[in-house]
């Protein structure tokens, strides 16, 4: 990376994290350092809403997604609109009615303490798991293609959203959230015109998404009722309560939008965010599918991964790695043809090509076969090697082939992921561990100073936590699909909760903290045994809590909800 990259990289993060940390120094108070005074407008609202979601991993990951399985992660999205009216209904109104700090607050005065702890407890489990992926991730990423040592990586990104969380508390997280997202939308606009220019010297770019959906690339619905597959239309639905658990039940969300001027102000930030984040989503994967068809023209490596590829050529499997890079070439070779027969006989005669179409998948089925052996090369050097390269695609694609200066800022916008969606979670950690464990059970009655430095240690303590989880982490699959899967094994039982509380009135607290408990360790079982996707798993918890519920509260003493 050249000087000017560095330059580039460290101006950015400075200013935009000094700025946030002098913007927002020295709140005295709990509301102020938790809801940040109330004073969020809802273009604040929706931009914070969206950083806590987009982090780096989504950067990372999503164009890798696309650039080998195409367009069709999309389906995860497309139901986030309903969810989100959803929520703008019923949850946001009762959160603004009761005063909450936490949306956990509302299930003691709904049912009583043991239920609101243990909603509140899965919720720091599982945010706190999520809170070290969001830091290993990209951390791994970064020191592998640049060369860094990974334990520093991981201390610097966690060290610097420690930093200005416990400076600010939630206003820090909102200001440095609208500055980190405007640079993020600008730079991913950018890259998607200087793609644009390298696409378009040979063909047009319809003759380019010609040769994607050639490949298979372009397709985004999926109709095909298949509980092994995890994205079609059908599983899109299931993640109808993904969403509602995290956007309406998750701290790092909630804490996002409440601390909104108002009713309207948080409902019209949730609302910018379910218009935006489907085309946002989708034009990340076209950013994927672009990165496809640049390589189409440039020959792509064999293994994305470049530090362990070099690990395999040194190994004593050097000779099979050669065979199968001089296979690649070869179908490289004949696949540059195929795409050029394909467009050329459609500028002749669109009607016309599907047996130029089925050459190229052909050809592109044998890619994907040449890969599949390189990863088992890679496993049978070292089983402990990552062979799985999908979130190496959008950052080696970035060092190699941006120009200077761009890739700092390229750079800039990973760590500026990272940070948002990390100094939300912490955010979120610090807020519920000390609204609903620390002055619940330990301290009920303090100033608010005390509160607020209570508030600051626990934003510290679940920073160090975190890096230290990421500091002894390890790659899973997809690293999307990763921070998805923990969240689907414990949202279905807390949303499942909540809405027994919203919509079941007759249900009590001790009916419904057994069918938590007893739900969850089904959910944690059936994820055990692999027997559905994922997503899967957030409408079985919710039906499970719903259903079990009901059975313990027969026979038990008719409860009214408080209201």
């Amino acid at each position: 990376m050249s000087l000017i990259d560095w330059l580039v990289l460290s101006c950015t993060v400075t200013f935009i994290v000094g700025y946030g940390i002098w913007k927002t120094r020295g709140s005295k108070d709990i509301e102020g350092y938790l809801l940040g005074g109330n004073e969020a407008k809802w273009w604040t609202v929706g931009l914070s809403v969206m950083a806590t979601q987009a982090s780096a991993i989504t950067f990372l990951s999503t164009p890798g997604q696309a650039y080998f399985d195409g367009m069709g992660f999309a389906q995860f999205y497309l139901m986030l609109p309903v969810a989100l009216i959803i929520i703008c209904i019923t949850f946001i109104p009762l959160y603004y009615k009761m005063k909450v700090y936490t949306a956990y607050e509302f299930l003691e005065n709904r049912f009583d303490l043991k239920t609101r702890t243990l909603t509140s407890g899965l919720f720091l489990l599982q945010r706190g798991l999520a809170t070290g992926i969001t830091i290993y991730a990209p951390a791994i990423i970064l020191s592998s293609v640049m060369g860094w040592n990974l334990k520093l990586t991981v201390i610097i990104i966690g060290l610097i959203s420690i930093v200005y969380t416990v400076s600010g508390g939630t206003k820090a997280v909102h200001v440095t959230h609208k500055h980190q997202m405007m640079v993020i939308l600008a730079s991913l606009v950018l890259i998607f015109f200087i793609l644009l220019n390298y696409l378009t010297q040979d063909y047009t770019f319809s003759e380019n998404l010609l040769i994607a959906k050639a490949n298979n690339k372009l397709e985004v619905i999926d109709f095909t009722f298949d509980l092994s597959k995890r994205y079609n239309i059908w599983s899109s639905m299931a993640a109808v309560f993904l969403f509602l658990s995290y956007f309406g039940t998750d701290q790092s969300q909630v804490q996002r939008y409440i601390s909104g001027k108002s009713i309207k102000e948080s409902r019209l930030g949730l609302i910018m965010n379910g218009l935006f984040k489907v085309p946002l989503q989708l034009f990340i994967l076209l950013l994927g599918v672009m990165v496809f068809l640049f390589y189409q023209v440039e020959q792509p490596p064999i293994f994305f991964n470049q530090q362990v590829i070099e690990t395999v050529a040194n190994s004593s499997y050097n000779n099979e790695l050669e065979d199968l890079q001089e296979e690649y070439n070869t179908v490289l070779v004949d696949r540059t043809k195929a795409n050029k027969a394909l467009v050329t006989n459609h500028r002749a005669n669109p009607d016309n090509t599907d047996q130029y179409r089925a050459a190229v998948h052909t050809l592109s089925l044998k890619e994907k076969d040449i890969r599949s052996q390189v990863k088992d090369l890679v496993l049978k050097v070292d089983n402990k090697l990552e062979s799985n390269d999908k979130d190496y695609v959008f950052i080696s694609f970035i060092l190699n082939h941006l120009p200077k200066g761009l890739i700092g800022l390229l750079l800039a916008v990973i760590f500026f992921a990272a940070m948002s969606s990390t100094s939300s979670e912490l955010n979120a950690l610090a807020s519920t561990t000390t609204v609903d464990i620390y002055q619940r059970h330990f301290k009920r009655e303090a100033s608010d100073i005390h509160y607020v430095k209570a508030s600051q240690t626990f934003t510290a303590m679940w920073g160090i936590i975190a890096v230290l989880f990421a500091s002894f982490g390890t790659l899973f699959e997809n690293l999307i699909q990763f921070v998805n899967i923990v969240g689907s094994v414990f949202y279905g039982t807390i949303l499942g909760i909540f809405l027994v509380a919203f919509y079941f009135k007759k249900i009590g607290g001790q009916a419904v903290f057994w069918a938590g408990v007893v739900s969850e360790l089904i959910v944690i079982y059936i994820f055990w045994l692999d027997i559905v996707p994922f997503l899967w798993l957030n409408i079985i918890g919710v039906m499970l809590v719903i259903v079990i519920s009901h059975v313990l509260q027969m026979g038990r003493p008719r409860v009214v909800a408080s209201e």
